[in-house]
């Protein structure tokens, strides 16, 4: 169990991650390299953890209904523990975790879930939008 951010920085060292404290409670882990970090931070219940992936690419109604449809696809069958979602006009990957009763495991299976995402996924949704036509 998490009950602060102390006791969230232990478990990242207990799991021999790096982070930096970006503010407000924020903490940015590092999850694979050349790719964004995952923000984590406390909001009772639940650790948020999420990484930033990019814009959503605008264009033909139909195209942009292609690329939703291949997200959600990939919600369904490639993601575990975490999935993508859409903040205004971008797109990130978000999982939330019960507080209460998270431990390392729970943690480091999240963090690797993400890790997949961003480095299998999001390259495969980024030429299905070049394809599409999609800016």
């Amino acid at each position: 169990m998490i009950a602060n951010n102390e006791d969230l920085e232990a478990l990242l060292r207990r799991l021999n991650k790096t982070f930096a404290l970006a503010g407000d409670g924020v903490y940015l882990v590092p999850v694979g390299s050349g790719q964004p970090p995952a923000a984590l931070s406390i909001q009772p219940p639940v650790l948020v953890l999420q990484a930033q992936v990019g814009q959503l690419p605008r264009g033909n109604a139909q195209s942009v209904v292609t690329f939703l449809k291949r997200l959600l696809e990939i919600n369904a069958g490639g993601l575990l523990h975490a999935a993508f979602a859409l903040e205004n006009d971008a797109i990130v990957l978000s999982s939330a975790l019960e507080i209460e009763s998270l431990d390392a495991n729970e943690l480091e299976a999240v963090l690797a879930d993400i890790d997949v995402a961003l480095s299998q996924h999001v390259p495969e949704l980024k030429e299905l939008s070049k394809s599409l036509g999609l800016v």
